[in-house]
């Protein structure tokens, strides 16, 4: 009788760490994107200012993750010292840094459903800079799918329903800087993530020495950028007259931060494939919320583009579960490269 029993408490321990994985990852993502559209399109104040200032996020984002990698490495007692060239670190921090001001950036011109379904469309550029930096062959498979999630995208950013408006213009959504925006960040962030691998292998480098060198360079020149733009002042200045915005901010931070921890438990604990599944979800759950929270409204031909994308990508998660299911176990793997959530 031990032995059933054995095998029950495994099961059951393991659907527990399941529940925590997901709620952990779906919260912290999920709250991280209403905080982002509220900081970047709804008004402060009884004088309905906005905030402007995207590199000021970017910055303390990146403040709060160094210095929680860093504690990370010191209570771990694992080396600070630099694995790889520092300029590598920076170069990285570099295309980041432009990612997160892309995505900033964008929802001044596109509503945070259309951003967040574009998002989708990453794996493109994910594909092309792994074809030209790492080498790597993909399946007809994969291209379908690829053409399938852009088509989907395509669809949902061309057909906007009539009265959704930017609050930078006073009209219609602009969607031509917008996509510009979006194609930025798809391009800046696929080749962040592809470097990031390129690094993990190459380096056998310890991921909390990744984040921690990457966001500290991050930090210095986000910093700079803002100092040179004459927006630091102007930040502080708003922050200091709007402190919900400053709490605002705060929690932004803290959830992106937070998130990390999930990620990278979910994917050490149960694989990227089940992560994969979840971040859609958790893609999905988010344009709901949006919608709802910010009464974003869909055309029908909005609806139509989302089902083509999500139906797209759980069945690439659906096939790729079952073939994993067909082979033998493998022993677990170090997490392969660094995960981060959108435009952390």
């Amino acid at each position: 009788m031990a032995e059933p029993e054995t095998v029950n408490g495994v099961k059951e321990n393991k659907l527990w760490k399941g529940v925590f994985a997901v709620s952990g990852i779906m919260s912290t993502l999920v709250i991280y994107g209403v905080l982002q559209e509220k900081i970047m399109r709804v008004p402060y104040g009884l004088n309905k200012e906005f905030f402007k200032y995207s590199l000021f996020l970017v910055f303390c984002n990146r403040l709060t993750t160094s210095a929680v990698s860093a504690g990370a490495l010191l209570a771990s007692k694992k080396v600070l010292d630099p694995v790889a060239p520092v300029y590598k670190y920076c170069l990285i921090s570099v295309t980041n840094i432009l990612t997160t001001t892309c995505q900033y950036e964008a929802l001044k011109y596109v509503s945070f459903p259309v951003q967040t379904l574009a998002k989708c469309a990453k794996m493109i550029p994910v594909m092309v800079w792994g074809t030209l930096i790492m080498q790597k062959k993909y399946k007809g498979f994969d291209y379908l799918v690829a053409f399938l999630v852009t088509l989907g995208c395509s669809v949902f950013i061309l057909f906007p329903a009539g009265d959704d408006i930017s609050p930078y213009n006073k009209g219609r959504e602009n969607t031509v800087w917008g996509v510009s925006l979006m194609a930025g960040y798809l391009g800046f962030d696929g080749f962040t993530s592809t470097f990031q691998d390129k690094l993990f292998k190459g380096y056998n480098m310890e991921i909390h020495n990744q984040i921690f060198y990457t966001t500290l360079c991050s930090c210095v020149l986000s910093f700079t950028g803002l100092v040179l733009q004459g927006h630091l002042l102007l930040a502080v200045d708003f922050v200091s007259r709007h402190r919900d915005c400053l709490l605002d901010i705060a929690l932004l931070s803290t959830v992106a931060t937070a998130s990390q921890f999930f990620i990278s438990y979910t994917i050490r604990t149960f694989g990227a494939l089940t992560f994969a599944a979840i971040m859609t979800t958790r893609q999905l759950a988010s344009i709901m919320l949006s919608c709802i929270w910010f009464s974003h409204p869909l055309s029908w031909e909005q609806c139509i583009g989302s089902v083509i994308v999500f139906g797209s990508l759980y069945a690439k998660n659906l096939l790729n579960n079952n073939k994993k299911s067909q082979t033998q176990p493998q022993p677990p793997q170090e997490l392969p490269q660094y995960e981060k959530p959108e435009g952390s």
